[in-house]
């Protein structure tokens, strides 16, 4: 069975402190476009696994393609990436991943709304879509109304880190250590008005600490310049982070959900730490266009679901650090619509904004 080739890892960008710089352009051209094939074999095999339901009667010569308004390499690409073999056994037709980042997501959700409301083109958007309102003045699309959210695929938790040279332990320390060094710290994030940003400003915001914002393009350079120490701080997905942590390579400070992480298992929250109600996590969602029949989105919704009952597909979404969630569409359209009040009020409070 044909394998869904690694997309080319990002190179290094210096920090762009520019505010509307595209925080997810990827160093170099990208592999735009990837193709997952099945065989005729392959698609008569699943068609005889109990998972009929989920097959793509209206077109099942057409690929299914899907766009992420993300970069290769971004925890949401890697994640459709390693259930992509099976999404496509699940639906019957092959699936096209192809990659269009730029303006924190928005040029490419743009193409989803725009996309055929026939259950032909589907994209897969982050936490990123519903901060996108907030922090941006003009936005081609509405973020709620234009788009019909599929399933909310499952969420990852984040970690506050340090390189070892801060002279902190914990979070304690960072806010005692940023309160006597007021403007001295500084924190590394993906980019302007991405989500690891929103994490260390509502940090900052909480904790009532003064610390700087270097923003990069993308996660690959922020990962390099934490280890490196050219940033001091940065929230990062836990479970990349994580062999980090346990080299000694970075200091975890504190985890940014509500409950400690299985993977993090010594790792305080942020909130028990002095800040309660801190919570934070990176969720992942396929999402249709605005006005496709509800036989599409039921169809598409069995089809994410069917894939994630293959093992394969769900060790490596679990391998990744996510924990599946799977919720039916009428329940990630309110999930939707409640992050984007939540995360309104989170970007007031810290004074974000980008033009």
């Amino acid at each position: 069975m044909p394998i869904l080739p690694p997309p080319p890892a990002p190179g290094r960008h210096r920090p762009d402190a520019g505010l509307g710089a595209d925080a997810h352009a990827p160093a170099a051209a990208l592999t735009r476009r990837t193709v997952l094939t099945l065989g005729a074999a392959a698609a008569l095999a699943t068609a005889g696994s109990g998972l009929r339901p989920a097959r793509a009667q209206s077109h099942p010569d057409r690929p299914l393609r899907v766009i992420l308004p993300l970069s290769a390499g971004s925890g949401a690409d890697g994640a459709i990436r390693a259930i992509g073999t099976s999404l496509s056994k699940a639906l019957g037709q092959p699936v096209v991943i192809e990659n269009l980042p730029g303006a924190g997501g928005i040029t490419g959700t743009a193409q989803i709304v725009r996309a055929p409301k026939d259950g032909s083109v589907i994209g897969v958007v982050s936490n990123n879509h519903v901060v996108n309102p907030s922090v941006y003045k003009n936005i081609p699309f509405d973020s709620l109304a234009d788009i019909a959210p599929i399933t909310i695929l499952g969420a990852t938790p984040f970690v506050l880190v340090a390189n070892p040279a801060v002279p902190a332990a914990n979070v304690r320390e960072l806010i005692a250590l940023a309160k006597a060094k007021p403007g001295v710290l500084n924190y590394g994030s993906s980019g302007n008005g991405t989500i690891l940003h929103l994490g260390a400003a509502m940090f900052a915001d909480q904790a009532k600490v003064d610390i700087q914002h270097v923003p990069y393009k993308g996660m690959g350079p922020l990962m390099n310049d934490v280890l490196g120490g050219q940033v001091q701080l940065a929230v990062v997905a836990a479970a990349p982070a994580a062999p980090h942590i346990k080299s000694g390579a970075l200091r975890a400070l504190g985890v940014t959900t509500a409950a400690r992480v299985p993977t993090l298992p010594g790792v305080p929250t942020i909130a028990e730490q002095g800040l309660p109600g801190f919570a934070l996590d990176g969720w992942i969602a396929p999402v249709a266009p605005a006005g496709i029949p509800k036989a599409e989105l039921a169809r598409l919704y069995a089809g994410f679901k069917a894939a994630m009952e293959m093992p394969e597909a769900r060790d490596a979404l679990i391998t990744q650090g996510y924990e599946i969630q799977l919720t039916p569409p009428e329940q990630a359209a309110a999930f939707f619509r409640s992050e984007a009040a939540r995360m309104a009020q989170v970007v007031k409070s810290a004074h974000l904004t980008i033009d």
